[in-house]
């Protein structure tokens, strides 16, 4: 069960995001502001209102990204324009977003969006950090993402766990829809947490929660049931991926739900490697699964998002 009985430190404020948006974690230290992850590029204005009302006339010195999906980084350039926030990123992304390689960034691959933004500092596992007037440490997360971080400040108990580690779950594991190895790495990222003896979580998605070991308990369950039939790992792949593009967009017309699964490259390359379907038996299974699952619904020619 999720436990809201829970105090983080006066300099954290947690901006607990819908489904297509991360999650922030604002700090407001003496000398020095700084917010972790950004949401995703439609919910921009809503991300600058947040920001600013809780930091008043003081500015955002930084913005530190976990990882470099679409949702935890969509914000970035309007912080920047906003700001002029120094941005950090996982350190091996670096050549990819200097040279704003939207294939290798993922954003090409997913059918999402971002703006293109830079950075100014990176983030390497093992190094220490000073958000809110407290330190962190960068850990290294592969598993959703082989480039994620998490951080963990020790003195606190306090854990920003981004997809690594939701209450129920974690994010897809991207790697093995392309053939690499991915199950191991989430697997091991998940024992890394349980030996950290943190009291709070904050997600990249959902509430923050207090009960920490069940949850490691219930993602390395859940780790072994994809990782015994890989196919299991696409299946839900395709349908978060069209839930995503959903959430965006609040309707798609079914004829361009059929295109997309010819022509979004991580849904095409998905569906040849582990279904080995024709793109519209693909795109029927996704939709009729969505719809099955009460996630959304047919109107009129429309594939209408639902919430849950």
């Amino acid at each position: 069960m999720n436990d809201k009985a829970f105090s983080v430190p006066a300099s954290m404020r947690i901006l607990e995001r819908g489904w297509l948006s991360s999650n922030n974690v604002l700090f407001v230290g003496r000398d020095d502001t700084a917010l972790v992850d950004s949401g995703y590029l439609t919910h921009v204005p809503q991300t600058l209102a947040l920001v600013e009302h809780e930091l008043g006339r003081r500015r955002l010195d930084r913005v530190l990204n976990t990882h470099l999906h679409s949702d935890h980084c969509g914000g970035n350039a309007a912080l920047q324009a906003r700001y002029g926030s120094r941005v950090a990123i996982p350190v091996a992304e670096a050549a990819k977003v200097r040279a704003w390689d939207e294939a290798a960034l993922s954003f090409r691959a997913t059918g999402q969006q971002c703006e293109r933004f830079t950075f100014d500092d990176t983030l390497t596992p093992g190094q220490e950090l000073v958000l809110g007037d407290m330190p962190w440490r960068v850990l290294g997360a592969p598993g959703h993402d082989p480039h994620s971080v998490i951080l963990f400040c020790e003195r606190e108990g306090i854990l920003i766990s981004a997809d690594a580690l939701w209450n129920n779950g974690f994010g897809v594991i991207f790697p093995e829809l392309d053939g690499e190895s991915g199950f191991d790495e989430a697997r091991a990222t998940l024992e890394l947490i349980r030996t950290l003896d943190a009291r709070l979580v904050i997600p990249g998605h959902g509430a923050a929660f207090t009960d920490v070991k069940a949850a490691v308990a219930r993602a390395l369950a859940r780790v072994d049931f994809l990782s015994a039939s890989p196919k299991r790992n696409a299946e839900n792949a395709v349908k978060v991926l069209l839930k995503f593009l959903l959430l965006s967009r609040q309707q798609i017309p079914l004829a361009e739900v059929w295109t997309m699964f010819e022509t979004v490259p991580l849904l095409v390359s998905t569906a040849q490697r582990y279904f080995e379907w024709p793109a519209d038996k693909m795109a029927e299974w996704t939709v009729h699964s969505l719809v099955r699952a009460g996630a959304a619904k047919r109107e009129g020619g429309m594939l209408v998002n639902r919430e849950f």
